[in-house]
């Protein structure tokens, strides 16, 4: 394993096979889907076993039940290290981003540690309702100032990280979920000194199921930026 790309999911089953598909489409060598299930009633996890059976590029975390989004992208993280793992993506299961965009991801990370997939520079859009679009671009600015960063999108989930990054990060003192994981990381990574670039991307909407979103996240992010911070 070389790439790894890894997809959280909760209750994802309209929506699981087609992206796990749209990844490997691109036909990008070392490049293996790694997705961390929370123990769906939908039935997501046994989609992607039945898909493994046939697909050697495809791994599968089951977990006993809905922990968090942080948390799973941790338990994924420490999963692609120990498979060598070099390059390893963050991406969302319901389409809201696009996989069209890894080939730029790929390009931009050879002379850069951290890969951000970002709405809020030139070129990049935040496809969704006014008042989602609103919270993100605040939430982001909040970030941003407080902490001191140069990054613009803070809270979006589209990233790529080289291995170095992920291995000088001390994963039992992260703590947070949601979109404070993501600023999270952001932080840690740019306190490490370590070359992070954005590139634009366009996230839209998802298609198909119910959208993970809760205004309880914000509360949850703002608390943790000020702990950070201070």
């Amino acid at each position: 394993m070389k790439i790894a790309v890894i997809i959280p999911t909760y209750n994802e089953r309209e929506n699981i096979e087609g992206i796990i598909k749209e990844v490997l489409s691109h036909n990008i060598a070392g490049l293996e889907v790694v997705v961390v299930d929370d123990n769906s009633p939908d039935g997501t996890g046994k989609i992607v076993d039945q898909y493994k059976e046939s697909e050697k590029k495809i791994h599968a975390i089951h977990r006993l039940g809905k922990l968090g989004l942080g948390t799973a992208y941790l338990e994924g993280f420490k999963y692609v290290l120990d498979k060598d793992a070099e390059i390893i993506f963050e991406m969302d299961a319901d389409f809201s981003h696009d996989p069209k965009i890894l080939p730029a991801f790929l390009e931009a990370i050879k002379n850069n540690d951290l890969v951000i997939g970002s709405r809020f520079i030139k070129g990049g859009k935040n496809d969704i309702g006014y008042v989602r679009q609103l919270v993100s671009r605040l939430g982001s600015l909040y970030a941003r100032v407080v902490l001191r960063l140069p990054i613009k999108d803070l809270t979006g989930g589209f990233n790529c990280f080289k291995r170095e990054v992920l291995e000088s990060i001390d994963f039992d003192d992260v703590h947070s979920s949601n979109y404070a994981f993501q600023i999270e990381m952001k932080y840690r990574t740019y306190k490490k000194n370590f070359r992070i670039k954005e590139i634009p991307i366009v996230f839209t909407l998802r298609q198909k199921g119910k959208t993970k979103f809760y205004y309880k996240m914000i509360l949850e992010s703002l608390w943790l930026v000020i702990k950070l911070r201070f």
